[in-house]
């Protein structure tokens, strides 16, 4: 991994390919490593272009107040690159959002998967998930965080752990550790989501979720596909919370045309 270091630590990242630029951001409980199998696909027409935020995978917790469109503009400017297609996953697709609503003259085409939605009335389940991971949190349970964790965001509310692939919660569980132990920090610095209105979003935009996955982002993407002006839906049968791990043949097969746009 390559380092990018400023007055608030580091980020990682990593290059790939040649061609047309291309930048994922990962979910909130992965680092760069959940786009794997994804990026030989992506390689083969772009330079692919992987990062992890600040406090996940190998970039440093922040020292300080921080956004995470600016670490991007801030990457983008290092690496030379003018203008881009985005593709984000959970909490890498509402920085991505983001990042089109700052800087529109700087996205070729967004891609955002099970994105969050800002302020949103979250169900009975996901309130009890995040109950339980406060819970464990508090009482010093690294262990029993990232299980309850995995439950959610991998195997999901729709099937049991003998559906999962074997392998991906052997591949997360080191990742999530890492971003369990940072989360207090990042969520003290972080400038949290932006604003901006979503019907000024002008680029190809192609909106993803898994059938899989939890409710609340299933009714999510819609949003997003509703709210953004010609935004395109796709729902993968295969997938939970987690595309590009679950169903990554899936999301090449959608993404590899989708970016020739």
């Amino acid at each position: 991994m390559l380092m990018l270091s400023d007055d608030l630590g580091q980020l990682s990242y990593d290059v790939a390919g040649d061609g047309p630029p291309v930048v994922l951001i990962h979910a909130g409980v992965a680092d760069h490593h959940m786009w794997d199998a994804l990026v030989p696909t992506l390689a083969e027409r772009h330079t692919v272009i992987r990062y992890d935020l600040r406090g996940f995978g190998e970039s440093a917790p922040p020292t300080g107040p921080f956004g995470e469109t600016d670490d991007l503009r801030r990457l983008l400017d290092h690496l030379g690159h003018e203008r881009v297609r985005l593709v984000g996953a959970s909490w890498g697709g509402r920085v991505a959002v983001d990042f089109t609503l700052a800087h529109p003259e700087r996205v070729h085409s967004l891609a955002m998967f099970a994105a969050p939605w800002p302020r949103y009335s979250w169900s009975a389940d996901m309130i009890a998930y995040d109950e339980a991971e406060t819970a464990a949190l508090d009482a010093g349970d690294l262990d029993a965080a990232v299980r309850i964790n995995l439950d959610m965001w991998l195997r999901g509310p729709a099937r049991g752990w003998a559906d999962v692939a074997d392998g991906l919660s052997d591949r997360l569980s080191g990742p999530l550790r890492t971003s369990l132990e940072n989360q207090a920090l990042v969520g003290q610095y972080s400038e949290g989501p932006g604003a901006g209105d979503l019907a000024t979003v002008s680029v190809p935009t192609l909106v993803g979720v898994g059938k899989l996955d939890v409710p609340d982002f299933q009714d999510i993407a819609r949003r997003y596909a509703t709210a953004i002006p010609g935004a395109d839906l796709v729902e993968f049968a295969t997938a939970a919370h987690l595309i590009a791990m679950d169903a990554p043949s899936e999301l090449g097969s959608v993404l590899v045309p989708f970016l020739a746009r």
